[in-house]
């Protein structure tokens, strides 16, 4: 699994084409955005929610990047993100033959967003394969990759 994990002050995500909702919101804390692989499963699912909890990228007293999403009472919104395994390295048009399908996909990044509120984390999620539009204001900027095979 791969995920884009950003800092922000807040962030929502609509779906719902002509007449938008809300589906997920939260204050400060992370937004994710999750892609599958085929060849994940609960064991990266669940590594990666460990891993974003955990994630000690909030600052202490001190301003260093000390504290995890629980020590700051910080929420996570989870969203959907096929094209974290797009390959643009051929042409010019990306590739995403590496993602998984979507009936493998779609209860893997419920269960990445099951496992953060397991964690005591507040837990919001984007609608799996709707078009969404994501609004967020992000705090620092903080960025970080992460890639259950580790690959970086």
């Amino acid at each position: 699994m791969r995920a884009v994990v950003y800092r922000v002050a807040w962030a929502r995500v609509t779906a719902g084409g002509e007449h938008p909702e809300v589906v997920g919101e939260i204050g400060r804390g992370l937004l994710v955005l999750v892609g599958v692989a085929h060849e994940d499963g609960p064991a990266e699912a669940a590594w990666l929610a460990e891993k974003v909890a955990a994630l000690r990228v909030f600052p202490d007293e001190a301003g260093r990047m000390n504290r995890s999403l629980a020590e700051v009472a910080g929420g996570a919104l989870v969203v959907s993100q096929f094209t974290l395994y797009g390959d643009a390295r051929g042409g010019r048009r990306p590739s995403f033959v590496a993602a998984a399908r979507p009936e493998r996909a779609a209860p893997l990044v419920e269960a990445v967003a099951e496992g953060l509120a397991a964690a005591a984390v507040k837990t919001a999620s984007g609608r799996f394969g709707a078009e969404m539009t994501i609004e967020s204001a992000g705090d620092g900027p903080v960025t970080i990759l992460l890639d259950s095979a580790r690959t970086f």
